[in-house]
């Protein structure tokens, strides 16, 4: 009995110190010390958030904010002239007597695309595909504002744009160096997909990597894509014309090609291209201080690839080069000493493997400048010069 006595007070005594104690540390009583090894539950869960926060924050991110406020969405409008659908009555006398000679339908055809600000008073670059042969060019800033742009000039062959708003102190990109670009490193493609820049003023961001450099690329007969970056960041229509930007956030290239999946499909697969942007200075430069691309010149002769069978014909050793078709009399490469049959294997020290690789050499020449050949005639090399003059 006394047994049980003691333990029932030995606990009833420990309650009671337990909630006097508890009711003196709540009290709010400075002069005790709290227990140590006890940590502020609140203040970690801040700093935590912070922590978190603040790791959030990366190379890519900064690019992205460094880069965004020099992005324009660009809306364009293009007089085209379309098919007549009666033109097909055009040598109908019947239909003749009673509507005449139609002229040709002209139609209004609204696009767009993306843009990025190279410098503080308003110069933008973009695709010529883009705004090349525009009749309205308007620009898009991030903070809503839509300024009317002028084509200072404009190049069909390397698909390169130069525009001017009338702005001052601007936030311009950084040209970087693409000859530095380093394949597998990260990259960011910015712009106004699909009219995205539109709904809330801001470009859309994707990021990949570099996938390939010095890529040539077929995508039209007319234009000379050369010296490309390939990358797998999504670029989709209505990127064309935006930038590809590194870690750094310097701009390396201008987004300008995707390959899709075909069937009427449209959207990235992971191929895109982009003109390297040393590629990009050379021709803008030239555009702002002439306005145009000097290249009024025609080399007057026709070519085709070689196969083992014409390799066979043409007696050569292996399927090289492109051979001769024809040559217009009286023409640059008449004059040069060019014949028919005559199989151009190198130009201006590059290897030629087909008809592309010359396309992309003769088109990316200017006016004045010299074409040098070196051809195989009857079995034997023989080297031409072609000065590729106007008229």
């Amino acid at each position: 009995m006394n047994k049980k006595f003691f333990i029932g007070l030995a606990v009833l005594l420990t309650l009671i110190s337990g909630i006097v104690i508890g009711k003196y540390f709540l009290s709010g009583n400075k002069n005790v010390s709290p227990v140590s090894g006890v940590a502020p539950v609140k203040n970690e869960i801040q700093e935590n958030s912070k922590n978190i926060s603040e790791t959030r924050e990366n190379a890519i991110t900064r690019a992205v904010k460094k880069v965004s406020p020099t992005i324009v969405g660009i809306n364009v409008e293009e007089v085209r002239e379309v098919q007549d659908p009666f033109s097909m009555f055009d040598n109908d006398p019947f239909f003749k007597q009673f509507f005449g000679n139609r002229p040709a339908q002209k139609q209004v055809v609204k696009g767009l695309g993306s843009g990025f600000i190279i410098s503080s008073d308003g110069y933008i670059l973009t695709n010529d595909h883009v705004a090349g042969n525009a009749t309205k060019i308007s620009v898009t800033m991030t903070n809503g504002e839509t300024i009317e742009a002028k084509l200072i000039g404009s190049d069909k062959n390397s698909d390169v744009a130069l525009l001017k708003i009338n702005k001052s102190n601007l936030e311009y990109v950084k040209l970087g160096n693409s000859d530095d670009v380093i394949i597998g490193e990260w990259v960011i493609a910015l712009g106004n997909p699909f009219g995205l820049f539109e709904i809330n003023d801001k470009p859309t961001v994707t990021v990949g990597v570099v996938s390939a450099t010095n890529m040539k690329v077929n995508a039209d007969g007319n234009r000379v894509y050369k010296d490309m970056i390939q990358t797998d960041a999504s670029i989709n229509a209505g990127n064309s014309g935006g930038p590809l930007v590194n870690a750094e956030g310097d701009v390396i290239g201008m987004n300008t090609i995707i390959f899709t999946g075909g069937n009427y499909s449209t959207g990235s697969i992971g191929v895109g291209f982009s003109i390297s942007i040393n590629r990009v200075k050379k021709i803008f430069e030239e555009i702002k201080s002439n306005g145009k691309i000097e290249r009024n010149f025609n080399v007057g002769f026709r070519i085709q690839g070689i196969d083992e069978r014409i390799a066979k014909y043409l007696k050569l050793d292996k399927a090289q080069g492109v051979v001769v078709t024809d040559v217009q009399k009286g023409s640059l490469s008449d004059n040069a000493g060019l014949k028919p049959e005559d199989v151009i294997i190198m130009a201006n020290g590059e290897n030629i493997r087909n008809e592309q690789d010359l396309l992309f050499i003769v088109n990316d020449m200017r006016t004045g400048e010299t074409l040098k050949l070196k051809i195989i005639r009857n079995g034997s090399e023989k080297e031409l010069e072609m000065k590729l003059t106007s008229g």
